[in-house]
């Protein structure tokens, strides 16, 4: 049975004051033109469909298009929320949608603790596609009153052992996760406290686990558990990154394999860095694609009078400006002298009371102010 894995399409998402709508209906194009022409018995979504909870109208009408699309290709469509998405906004429509071959992740809850697969059948077999939103300690503690979950480990194991697992079928994990040991970029939402990791043994009974959540795509722990990636850039510390799709190949059970569709930009996301005269030359400038999505770096040692405005007349996407010169340097190590040891806020919390009250904290009280930053501070589902 083969698959096609994407994730974290963040529709709405500005880069900078620019929006990336244009970029994203391209890259949903492309995206459609890849399951014609490798026709997948089935498109697993992982999440972060959204920027935000309430996204934007143009947006929402985006992805009724490409869903449109692509449930009329006749093949099943598994989608699940991110920590990006509303889950219950996203799951509008499941069982109405549910004939057509769309199937929507319900928020997990005391009525959805208990997760239920999408059977699929090829010449081999049943195939389980199991999909799991994204998820928090508190979710879980809620939806499986008892279950141990403090951390979110724990929270992901119980999940998995609620789940009505038939180990000689072939079971696929479609999930929205922070993996111990996963290469994060810039443009992802980091939990408070770097608490957010699960291991990938948790996955350990599945045939493949199609993940989303962090935008560079690549495997964890084992080749059948996989981040396919964001289909676009968004932040320039994945300028480097070449992004794709992934295809999986499930066969019999044990044996899968999975390969990457590379996808084309409609403006690629660089890097510049050069002298101001350098970079104004036409001999320069002429040819390239001056409209991406740019970081330039100066590296005059005087500032240029209202260089970004310049700039921008040549390079009407330039998002960030900086210089490199001796000033700013002298200026990055000034600052890192002067700078506290970085410590995450729940470490900063923790020496507080222990300098307070000649203790630590206990693991309770760890999980209690965990998730009060957590609720304060990313907000609640």
């Amino acid at each position: 049975m083969r698959f096609l894995h994407l994730s974290d399409l963040h529709l709405g998402k500005r880069l900078g004051e620019a929006s990336l709508m244009e970029d994203q209906r391209h890259i949903l194009a492309q995206i459609l033109q890849v399951a014609r022409l490798e026709q997948p018995d089935a498109v697993l979504v992982a999440g972060d469909v959204y920027d935000k909870p309430i996204p934007p109208a143009e947006a929402v009408g985006l992805l009724d298009e490409f869903l449109t699309r692509l449930v009329a290709l006749g093949k099943p469509v598994v989608l699940i929320s991110g920590n990006h998405d509303s889950a219950e906004r996203l799951a509008f429509g499941a069982r109405l949608f549910a004939a057509r071959g769309l199937y929507l992740s319900p928020a997990l809850d005391r009525e959805h603790a208990i997760t239920q697969p999408v059977r699929l059948n090829d010449e081999l077999g049943p195939v389980n596609v199991w999909p799991l939103p994204f998820v928090k300690p508190a979710h879980v503690r809620a939806a499986l009153p008892g279950a141990p979950a403090e951390s979110y480990t724990q929270a992901l194991r119980a999940v998995v052992a609620a789940m009505p697992l038939d180990p000689s079928e072939r079971n696929v994990l479609v999930c929205h996760q922070f993996l111990t040991g996963g290469q994060r970029c810039e443009s992802e939402e980091i939990s408070v406290g770097g608490l957010d990791n699960v291991d990938a043994e948790v996955f350990a009974a599945f045939d493949y686990v199609a993940l989303g959540h962090l935008h560079r795509a690549q495997p964890v722990g084992r080749e059948a558990v996989r981040y396919c990636g964001s289909p676009l850039k968004y932040s320039f510390s994945e300028a480097g990154d070449e992004k794709s799709v992934t295809l999986v190949e499930l066969g019999a059970k044990g044996e899968v394999s999975a390969r990457a569709v590379p996808l084309a930009p409609l403006r690629d996301l660089r890097r510049l860095r050069g002298l101001y005269a350098e970079l104004t030359l036409r001999a320069t400038y002429q040819g390239t694609a001056v409209d991406d999505y740019l970081h330039i770096t100066l590296l005059d040692e005087d500032d240029v009078p209202d260089a970004l405005s310049k700039l921008q007349v040549i390079y009407p996407n330039l998002i960030r400006l900086e210089y490199d010169n001796a000033r700013t340097r002298r200026g990055q190590e000034q600052a890192g002298e002067a700078a506290p040891e970085r410590r995450t806020p729940l470490a900063l919390l923790s020496v507080f009371y222990e300098q307070q009250n000649g203790r630590p904290m206990t693991g309770d009280q760890l999980a209690y102010a965990r998730d009060c930053m957590e609720t304060i501070w990313e907000g609640p589902r």
